[in-house]
């Protein structure tokens, strides 16, 4: 089974205007805010580019919607002010906050394309939204959060402030001084390299994969009957996605321990037999999971052709989908 890679290709004009700092509509306060342990963690030094898609909507006829979000913004950050701050480095490498009002970075860009042009695939054009509209947030913190950005829009809708008010005690998600360690993460020990991938540097490969009901199942075929039976839907796809990863990896040691880790939604508690990965309908209306991979090119070669080993589909046209290259 050959993965059938996206070749649609587009190109639409930006009209960018030069980036401005949003500042707070009314007076926050001056101090600084010591980023809780949780926060301060190396591993989540690095920013993460986000695309929402929010579709027209008749009541904002007549309206600029630029106008709108910026004023909306600058009222929600009266209330969010350390949003508004820049990071700072203290003793030991602390990460702090000080909130200094500045504002954040705000960017009008104009396109000449809809959402429908995005319709096919819902990650197809990533990488093109990013190159359009990206700007170096510089020391700006790049927070992004369900309720802030909720705020924003009930602000837009004309509330006074947001329902949900942030919770700034940071505190609360520090060390105990000295620390008590009641419990190991494993998952936080760092792994040894080994000789075969230190000092290597790849060109990272970006793809989607869809999975429906049918995928699943020709997974599901390939657990004994009675794991197949007692297994979600989140077992066998992260089964799945483990081999074929280390597969791709293609390590010289074949001892060598290979971690699988999920980013998941803590807001919710699916229900039995349900996913946390992402659920997405494809362009036939059929539902399922999108999974993103990123590997060095020739690795995502290989994850590919021992995904295509794993799914047999009688059906040709019924194949996984490489949805797109993000």
């Amino acid at each position: 089974m050959v993965l059938q890679k996206s070749s649609s290709s587009m190109v639409f004009k930006v009209r960018r205007n030069p980036a401005e700092l949003v500042a707070p509509a009314g007076p926050t306060p001056h101090e600084l805010k010591l980023l809780s342990d949780i926060d301060d963690q190396q591993g989540l030094r690095y920013q993460i580019p986000l695309v929402q898609f929010f579709a027209y909507n008749p009541s904002m006829a007549g309206k600029d919607p630029v106008h709108v979000i910026r004023e909306a913004l600058s009222k929600e950050l009266v209330f969010y002010y350390p949003l508004a701050g820049r990071l700072r480095e203290g003793p030991s490498g602390k990460l702090m906050v000080d909130c200094t009002g500045e504002g954040v970075l705000f960017i009008q860009a104009d396109a000449d394309v809809t959402l429908d042009h995005f319709r096919v695939g819902k990650y197809q054009s990533m990488e093109f939204l990013y190159n359009a509209y990206n700007e170096d947030l510089g020391s700006i913190r790049d927070i992004t959060s369900v309720t802030f950005f909720r705020g924003i829009a009930e602000i837009a809708q004309g509330a006074t402030k947001p329902s949900i008010l942030p919770l700034c005690c940071r505190e609360l998600l520090c060390a105990r001084d000295p620390p008590r360690v009641t419990c190991i993460h494993h998952e936080y020990k760092q792994l040894p390299l080994q000789d075969d991938n230190k000092n290597v540097f790849f060109k990272p490969s970006h793809a989607s994969f869809f999975f429906g009901s049918k995928e699943i199942d020709a997974l599901r075929c390939l657990f004994p009957l009675h794991v197949a039976q007692s297994s979600s839907t989140f077992d066998v796809l992260s089964a799945c996605l483990w081999r074929c990863y280390t597969a791709a990896l293609h390590r010289q040691n074949p001892n060598q321990e290979v971690r699988f880790m999920c980013a998941v939604n803590a807001r919710f508690q699916p229900c039995s037999g349900e996913s946390y990965f992402v659920p997405y309908t494809n362009s036939k209306g059929e539902h399922g999971t999108v999974v993103l991979i990123c590997l060095p090119e020739e690795g995502m070669e290989r994850f590919e052709k021992e995904l295509n080993g794993m799914v047999k589909i009688k059906d040709e046209e019924k194949t996984i989908k490489l949805m797109s290259n993000l």
